[in-house]
């Protein structure tokens, strides 16, 4: 499944934000992929980006990974994601600008409380299909 299939609204947003990032950081850091492509390893790693998205209790109502209180990611994962929004966040804004000030904007929302039972994309999407 594709992402335009499982994600929508704010979360097909946040995910094309990560894939921009990951694009950044994969043409400085692998340049043996094809010229219009990712990697192998950043591609496994946009599959996992996109079905934590998918998964995320909050669903549409999602903060910023490094706000939200709920960590998803696996240790290993997560220290992926990390480094590579070191390294493209502040080279966002000049091939991305309206998605990177969007981003910084989210990070200034408050860190939300719990997440709401069944707010997930998924049970989302489970709903809609029954």
């Amino acid at each position: 499944m594709s992402e335009t299939e499982l994600l929508t609204g704010q979360l097909l947003f946040e995910f094309r934000t990560i894939k921009a990032m990951v694009n950044i950081y994969c043409k400085a850091h692998h340049p043996m992929k094809p010229s219009h492509d990712v990697c192998e390893q950043c591609r496994e790693f946009l599959s996992y980006a996109n079905t934590r998205l998918d998964r995320c209790p909050y669903g549409q109502e999602k903060p910023t990974c490094n706000k939200c209180p709920v960590h998803c990611y696996k240790p290993h994962m997560k220290q992926k994601a990390r480094e590579i929004m070191l390294f493209a966040g502040p080279r966002m804004l000049l091939p991305h600008p309206i998605m990177a000030i969007k981003h910084l904007l989210a990070e200034r929302k408050p860190a939300p409380g719990l997440p709401p039972e069944g707010a997930s994309n998924r049970h989302e999407r489970k709903r809609q299909m029954s």
